[in-house]
């Protein structure tokens, strides 16, 4: 039975508006101490902000669209990276993914593997509701090659929608305890963060945190 501590302590308590002010984003690094939260999430430009002990700062890269060249993102990782960065959530080129090219995913995801050293912690977001299944695994994949440390089911921006319980699945079932898995996208009640942990989410990113957690008093 998980316990609200144990669910508060894999989340990643998330701002990723644009409109997000730096006043909202240290609030968020507030309500994260005091929830308990792993880390906050939040925009590479947001990451001057004074950080309570215990919280860990997680920002974006190549967000939302992925669409980036591989040079920008990984010079946008690595200035986050120098800003303070414990870890990097990067979206994969959901192009070269539809054309089946996923040695070019691979490298994609190499290149800022490669101005993330450890112990900065890698996550590869594969906007999972816009793949086949057969293109969820082959993301995965790649993602393990190119050396990431989780998968990320999305971004919560994409049209096709977020997080599924069927997804977080079949990526766990994938990277098979080798990586982590976070879950991120549309998980707005206790009962859908807990399925995603049950399917095999290592990680949860929540923007509505405070609500999620209440839940598990009722």
């Amino acid at each position: 039975m998980t316990t609200r501590e144990e669910l508060a302590g894999i989340v990643d308590h998330t701002l990723l508006k644009p409109e997000a002010t730096a006043e909202q984003v240290a609030a968020l690094a507030r309500e994260a101490a005091e929830l308990g939260a792993y880390s906050i999430c939040v925009s590479p430009s947001m990451l001057d902000v004074e950080l309570p002990e215990g919280v860990k700062l997680a920002t974006v890269c190549g967000f939302p669209s992925g669409a980036h060249t591989s040079q920008v993102k990984a010079a946008e990782a690595a200035v986050s990276v120098a800003s303070g960065a414990d870890e990097v959530d990067m979206v994969i080129n959901l192009g070269l993914a539809a054309a089946g090219d996923w040695d070019g995913v691979r490298e994609d995801i190499a290149a800022v593997r490669a101005v993330c050293p450890e112990p900065v912690v890698l996550k590869v977001i594969i906007e999972s509701a816009a793949l086949t299944d057969e293109q969820i695994v082959a993301a995965c994949q790649a993602a393990e090659a190119a050396g990431a440390d989780f998968v990320k089911t999305s971004t919560g921006f994409h049209p096709a929608g977020g997080a599924s319980v069927e997804a977080v699945r079949l990526m766990a079932e994938t990277v098979g305890g080798r990586l982590g898995v976070k879950a991120s996208g549309g998980i707005r009640s206790t009962e859908a963060a807990l399925a995603m942990v049950e399917a095999g989410a290592t990680r949860l990113g929540l923007s509505g945190t405070r609500g999620v957690l209440d839940g598990m008093e009722s």
